[in-house]
């Protein structure tokens, strides 16, 4: 934050930039902190988790203040995706409604692994949560990096390091909940997904889909609880 801050006061030409990382720091330490506090309540594991999922509005409300201290225009992604057009690749197009169908088919590989263990118990309980978990999370984590920061930070700096940036970030803040270092720099790879397809259809609303439906397989296939 002092690095952050001494940054700010000595570079005008990315105050903006600057300004969104604070803030983002800032929701980022009452998220922290707003965990530890509910670790401490006698709770269900099931309502910490949604809870904690929850507090990524710290951040994003940290995110979406440095957009109006800066009024930063920004392209939000929060228009539909035009089915009937086209998704430009270097060497060929493909219509933008078989391009998601695709990448659906590709999300729910997910559940593959239910099909080999046996007695699966998929109770009523379970699909509650997996649905509340899967939905505060996918539309929470998609609105921050892909809404708010990625396109704010393509705005000053290559589209290229805005996604490297928010993927490798995505990835990381997954530290926080306990996943291990590796499995949160593989997640980034889901970051990279995710912004393809926010770029690609330029709507935020097919990476939230997709988002969620791998969040149900992960709760189904009890890599949550």
């Amino acid at each position: 934050m002092l690095s952050l801050f001494l940054l700010y006061t000595t570079n005008s030409k990315y105050r903006s930039t600057l300004t969104l990382f604070i803030f983002f720091s800032l929701g980022l330490t009452l998220y922290i902190l707003g965990m530890d506090l509910i670790a401490q309540w006698g709770l269900s594991i099931e309502t910490k988790i949604i809870l904690n999922r929850s507090l990524l509005l710290f951040i994003v409300i940290g995110a979406g203040i440095s957009l109006k201290l800066t009024k930063q225009k920004v392209n939000l992604f929060t228009v539909m995706p035009n089915w009937n057009g086209r998704i430009v690749f270097p060497h060929h197009t493909i219509k933008t409604l078989t391009f998601l169908v695709f990448g659906m088919l590709g999300s729910t590989t997910i559940f593959l692994p239910l099909l080999f263990v046996e007695n699966t118990s998929l109770t009523r309980s379970l699909l509650i949560f997996a649905l509340f978990f899967s939905l505060i999370n996918a539309v929470l984590e998609e609105i921050l990096w892909r809404g708010i920061l990625l396109s704010s930070l393509k705005e000053y700096i290559s589209t290229f390091y805005a996604v490297l940036i928010t993927s490798i970030g995505f990835g990381l803040l997954h530290l926080s909940i306990g996943i291990p270092l590796v499995m949160s720099l593989l997640f980034s790879f889901g970051g990279l997904f995710y912004a393809f397809i926010v770029l690609k259809t330029n709507s935020i609303y097919p990476a939230i889909v997709f988002h969620f439906v791998i969040n149900i397989g992960m709760v189904l296939n009890g890599w949550i609880l």
